[in-house]
């Protein structure tokens, strides 16, 4: 089978360069251009034809490349304005931020697999880990549609799982927390261990117990409960605590600053989609929710991120828990 698509595609290169020996390079005929355009499409409708998977491989593959090529060169285009304009990060409009925060992310996954593909002959073995492993090593660009609502899915489905740990790892945290706030924060935590919703004002009374040295705060969780936010946000876990920390600051730091812009921007700005990427991102299972139910929560993410300082960022990973796990609230 692999023999036959890699001869099906020796076909479809032939045909190209064939094509291209009798056009001109340079030429912008409409009859040429269309002789080009036919070659293509009988290439596509032959993979089609004999080889389907293989060809929704293809297809994804090189649509994947394409988005990859515009991140970069919009990526380098924000890049070199920040440098010519003097501007920090912070600064940046809400959709570049979120351009710069998301193609980071993707890297990360990239990068190694570069990596592993540089020496000769390795490029087959990583075009199988590809196939076998695509949630683990490819992203977005590189998924069929089908496989994007897949993944979101299960990530979803183990977020669920990693909040219901970290309520129950706060609840034991409460006994080291000074006896002003304790009140405040048991009663938080039993409000939402009972399947209720807190309002805002429950959340922000607690915020200095998160402060970064108060037991809650990022420089001072225990590194159990460290990890159990970590994993939250998809970050690796198995590092050492250290650098677990610093890359968990780092995406909080980037969520503040997201949010600051996107409170200059206007939830009324985004469309629906942004809008439910915006719940993805901060941990909100959009796919059951209304576009008016997704509204609604990020005002009130919103109304406690904009309160929140740069060393109380820890309240901002245990909100992703706190507000989402019984959203949207049950109507009597």
């Amino acid at each position: 089978m692999f023999r036959l698509c890699k001869r099906a595609v020796f076909i479809h290169e032939q045909w190209i360069v064939n094509v291209n020996l009798t056009l001109s390079p340079y030429s912008t005929s409409p009859v040429r251009l269309g002789i080009l355009q036919n070659v293509n499409k009988k290439c596509e409708r032959f993979l089609q034809q004999r080889f389907p998977r293989f060809s929704i491989m293809h297809h994804t593959l090189m649509k994947g490349f394409r988005l990859l090529l515009e991140d970069v060169k919009e990526v380098s285009r924000i890049k070199w304005s920040m440098w010519m304009n003097r501007t920090h990060y912070r600064d940046l409009p809400y959709r570049e931020m979120k351009r710069l925060i998301l193609f980071r992310r993707d890297m990360i996954k990239a990068v190694p697999l570069l990596v592993i593909s540089l020496p000769p002959f390795a490029i087959g073995f990583v075009l199988i880990l590809m196939c076998l492993f695509p949630r683990q090593l490819l992203f977005r660009h590189f998924w069929t549609p089908q496989q994007q609502r897949k993944f979101q899915m299960i990530d979803h489905i183990k977020r669920s799982q990693c909040q219901a740990k970290i309520l129950d790892s706060l609840v034991l945290t409460v006994p080291r927390v000074s006896a002003w706030h304790r009140r405040n924060l048991l009663n938080l935590c039993s409000k939402v261990q009972d399947g209720k919703h807190p309002r805002v004002s429950e959340v922000h009374a607690v915020h200095q117990v998160f402060h970064t040295s108060s037991p809650l705060g990022l420089q001072c969780v225990e590194p159990r409960h460290l990890r159990l936010l970590a994993s939250q946000l998809s970050v690796i876990v198995w590092f050492p605590s250290f650098l677990v920390r610093r890359r968990l600051a780092t995406k909080a730091l980037d969520l503040l600053y997201l949010d600051l812009a996107l409170q200059r921007l206007g939830l009324r700005q985004l469309t629906e989609e942004e809008m439910r990427q915006a719940c993805d991102l901060r941990g909100l299972n959009s796919g059951q929710l209304t576009s008016s139910q997704c509204e609604e929560w990020l005002h009130q993410w919103l109304e406690l991120s904009t309160k929140v300082k740069e060393p109380e960022i820890s309240l901002l990973l245990h909100s992703m828990t706190l507000l989402t796990l019984n959203y949207p609230p049950v109507t009597k």
